[in-house]
Formats: C-alpha cells, sequence, structure tokens
C-alpha cells in the first residue's frame, strides 16, 4: 500500500470515528506508521471530511514536518513517541469519547472484564496522570506507559487513546474501550459477575501483541 492509499484509509477510520459519535468535529486525531514515516490527520480540519490529500506525512526519527503547507496536530508528538517506544504498533488512534472521557476524570477504573470480548482487546487500562495537551509532557507520559505494553490507555481529564498493528485494530480498540465504558457505568445500576481470574489468565494467553 503506497501513501495515497495509507492517507486515505487514515482519512476514512477519521471520518469512522466522527460517525460513530467518538469525537467531536475538531478533536481527535489518527495516524499509520509506513516504514520510517507516520501519516497523520491535521489540525484545524472538520474530522468528518478528511481527503487524503489532507493527511500529512512526518518523520518518526526526527519529527520533521514532510509536508510543510499542512498544519499538524497538536498531538504528533504523543504519537511519534508511541511509535518510536513501540516498534510493533502499526496505528495510533486518540479521541474523546464521552463514557471514556467521564472515566478519565474519575476514580473509577473502567471494568474490562466484564465481557470476555473487551479483555481480549484490551486487557487492564491505565490512566496517564494528567499533562496539558499538546505537550511534550503529555507526549512523554503516554509513550512511557505504552511501552509496557498497553493496548489501550486513557488520558486524565482529557479522553482516550488505543494502537493496533494496523487501524482497523486500533480502531476496534477504542470503540471497545468506550463500550466497556458504558457497561462499567451501566453495571452500577445492577449486581454483576466480572470474569474470573482464571478465565482472565487463559484469554490473556490468546493475546499476541497488537
Amino acid at each position: 500500500m503506497g501513501y495515497d492509499e495509507k492517507r486515505a484509509e487514515v482519512a476514512r477510520i477519521m471520518k469512522r470515528i466522527y460517525d460513530r459519535g467518538l469525537t467531536t468535529a475538531t478533536g481527535g486525531n489518527v495516524s499509520v506508521r509506513s516504514g520510517s514515516v507516520m501519516l497523520i490527520t491535521p489540525s484545524g480540519k472538520d474530522k468528518a471530511s478528511l481527503s487524503a490529500d489532507d493527511i500529512a506525512i512526518v518523520s518518526i526519527d526526527t519529527g520533521e514536518n514532510l509536508t510543510p503547507e499542512k498544519k499538524l496536530s497538536i498531538e504528533t508528538e504523543m504519537h511519534r513517541g508511541v511509535y518510536i517506544a513501540r516498534p510493533d504498533v502499526g496505528a495510533v488512534v486518540h479521541s474523546h469519547p464521552v463514557f471514556a472521557s467521564l472515566f478519565s476524570a474519575s476514580r473509577t477504573p473502567v471494568d474490562t472484564a466484564i465481557i470476555a470480548e473487551s479483555y481480549y482487546l484490551l486487557g487492564d487500562v491505565q490512566k496517564v496522570p494528567y499533562a496539558l495537551m499538546g505537550t511534550a509532557e503529555l507526549a512523554e507520559r503516554v509513550a512511557g506507559y505504552a511501552g509496557k505494553g498497553s493496548l489501550a490507555l486513557l488520558l486524565e481529564n482529557h479522553g482516550a487513546i488505543a494502537f493496533g498493528h494496523d487501524l482497523l485494530s486500533a480502531f476496534d480498540r477504542l470503540e471497545c474501550l468506550e463500550q466497556s465504558a458504558k457497561l462499567t457505568f451501566l453495571s452500577r445500576t445492577i449486581g454483576i459477575d466480572d470474569i474470573n481470574e482464571f478465565e482472565r489468565a487463559r484469554i490473556a494467553q490468546m493475546r499476541s501483541g497488537v
């Protein structure tokens, strides 16, 4: 797949995130690794109407914008940090889903073990301590947590980020995280039983990388 096709795929996934109500018109960002560069959504554009030509190209090694006519997302360094920390990650999606964002500001963790699929896709989701959006501090913190093997993270008082070997798997994890947050919220109204520790270990053994 060449740059044009991958840029079109980035635009399609960003639109899908918006259409699913997982972000606002100008919120969130999506990237995919292509060799030594990443292709990433730009800043300040309507996320529902992006085209392949809108997607920026950035060097992973240096952070240089190879498409200087395009304004980079303020979270470009956060994406780049993940790719450097995690050579196995091929795509990163970040947005502000309503329920996941609610839990990003809560002391209550998202329970991913209510159903087996979410535990398989996400494992245990950690929360990255707050840092101002778009800062080097946030990028460093996310890279540090990602480097421990996380598949998705909550960003305190900010939103969510998910990783995958490709764009679809990263998007799948973001959507699954939002579903898990909804289930966790709804579970407060009824008694539930999580998957037990033995079954969690069996599910974890089924997992292989991102």
